[in-house]
């Protein structure tokens, strides 16, 4: 039997309180999403102002982060022609992001969630979603 580590809902909201403290110290209305280790989606906020069109890829980022146990950003990277994981942006029906902007969240070691954040530049949207991490962090107690 397995026993998996999973954010609560009220874990989650934290994880959108800090990327949303950060979006506004920013001046940039973002979409911020968390999902469970699996990929699925625990909580969403859509800030007024956020992109319609970022709603979904704030979701996949955090969907990618939380089943690839990896940044968006590094994949980014990764996906280029030639290299060995071009093509994978169009798996998992085309929800697999390579665009700055989402993080797995760990606790303990294990990997619990994902944190997307969209709307402004993919730069943008990482100093955010680590401003997420670290306001969880911060208000949970709980260690990466």
């Amino acid at each position: 039997m397995l026993t998996v580590k999973r954010l609560s809902h009220e874990e989650a909201r934290v994880l959108l309180d800090g990327a949303a403290r950060k979006a506004r110290e920013m001046g940039i209305p973002m979409c911020n999403a968390v999902t469970d280790e699996s990929g699925h989606l625990i909580a969403f906020d859509r800030m007024d102002g956020g992109k319609i069109s970022s709603i979904s890829i704030a979701v996949d980022k955090a969907f990618t982060a939380a089943v690839a146990r990896k940044g968006t950003h590094v994949y980014n990277d990764l996906c280029q022609p030639g290299k060995p994981t071009f093509g994978i942006h169009i798996t998992n029906g085309g929800h697999f992001s390579i665009i700055g902007g989402g993080l797995p969240v760990t606790v303990d070691g294990a990997i619990v969630g994902g944190v997307g954040v969209s709307s402004g530049t993919a730069g943008e949207d990482q100093v955010c979603a680590e401003a997420a991490l670290a306001y969880f962090y911060e208000k949970t107690g709980l260690k990466p």
